[in-house]
């Protein structure tokens, strides 16, 4: 009986896991943000701290009862999306201008072009000011908690939050691989193009968002 159990209890912490992973692992403006971080070496653990905070917190409101009241203000939304387009598309403008620059990474890695405040500052503008957020944590992983009761729900809770420390921990130690390429500066130009794409990319489909709502 208590390894039926706790097979049980295992099957529900993957699947939250899994459902958690499989949302994040998309490339999004948190995980441009750290990575641009982390390749420059420059307070990419505390930046993946942040992000595995938030969200965790998120998806707690989420799975404990929030997704019903989120769901129920669209208006909520409405404007949370209408900010992360602004900020979105000045952060893919900043990155573009970078892009045109001559940059390469330092031999000791330590240089910092952010203050740590900076950093965490502009990774809460990515996490809190990006509604797919919201509806990835607090609506959706909310909702589908919802077949779940008492220790279930939060041992599925448990497998989301987990997913998200998980995913940003390694995404901050494993660019250390990626610094050798990052040598030639043509390989940051790239890297900033590439995030700008990312950012407006995203930004032009909240406002297709926005148009449908």
């Amino acid at each position: 009986m208590d390894q039926q159990k706790s097979m049980h209890t295992s099957l529900i912490f993957i699947n939250g896991l899994a459902l958690s992973i499989g949302l994040i692992v998309a490339i999004g403006a948190q995980n441009a943000f750290l990575l641009n971080r982390a390749l420059r070496n420059q307070h990419q653990y505390a930046v993946a701290i942040f992000c595995s905070v938030t969200d965790a917190s998120l998806i707690c409101l989420g799975i404990f009862g929030m997704g019903s009241l989120v769901q129920a203000q669209p208006q909520l939304l409405f404007w949370i999306t209408w900010g992360g387009v602004v900020f979105l598309f000045i952060y893919g403008a900043l990155s573009f201008k970078a892009a045109t620059k001559e940059h390469a990474m330092q031999e000791d890695y330590g240089v910092s072009e952010y203050s740590l405040a900076k950093a965490l500052t502009i990774a809460a503008s990515v996490s809190l000011l990006n509604p797919h957020a919201y509806l990835d944590t607090v609506v959706l992983l909310g909702g589908i908690s919802s077949q779940y009761l008492g220790s279930d729900k939060i041992w599925f809770g448990f497998g989301a939050v987990s997913a998200s420390f998980i995913w940003f921990f390694c995404l901050a130690w494993g660019a250390r691989w990626l610094m050798p390429i990052f040598k030639n500066p043509l390989a940051w130009r790239a890297l900033d193009g590439f995030i700008g794409v990312i950012m407006w990319s995203i930004a032009a489909g909240l406002i297709a968002h926005i148009s449908a709502m």
